[in-house]
């Protein structure tokens, strides 16, 4: 089981399944959503993610595309796609603890930033 949630702690989630996935996404749209030079991702089945309190606040940011967030702190919580059915993906830096949680894959890294390098478990 894997628990985390927003700054504020207003938006809080717990994942009850391994992930399906664990990556990198170098793509410029999740940079601009959360402000930093990459992104990184667990994928998990969304039948296996609950949001206690409620779930966050959401934006289309693109066709077929949704990335959840706190309304309160603004803090990046999910992204949600038509291109992934059934599966949300949860930041990393949003669970309490994300020590087990290496990313193994990048995407998108024909987009990656030519000065970023990374290692991937």
């Amino acid at each position: 089981m894997h628990q985390g949630g927003c700054r504020c702690g207003a938006v809080r989630f717990v994942a009850e399944a391994r992930p399906n996935w664990i990556a990198y996404c170098h793509c410029a749209s999740c940079r601009r959503a959360t402000g930093a030079p990459v992104a990184a991702y667990a994928g998990f089945p969304m039948a296996a993610v609950q949001f206690p309190a409620g779930p966050p606040t959401e934006f289309a940011s693109a066709p077929g595309v949704r990335r959840g967030f706190c309304g309160r702190c603004g803090s990046p919580i999910s992204f949600t796609g038509e291109r992934w059915p059934g599966e949300i993906h949860l930041h990393l830096g949003a669970f309490d603890d994300c020590t087990d949680l290496a990313p193994t894959i990048e995407a998108f890294t024909e987009e990656r930033l030519p000065w970023l390098h990374l290692t991937v478990a």
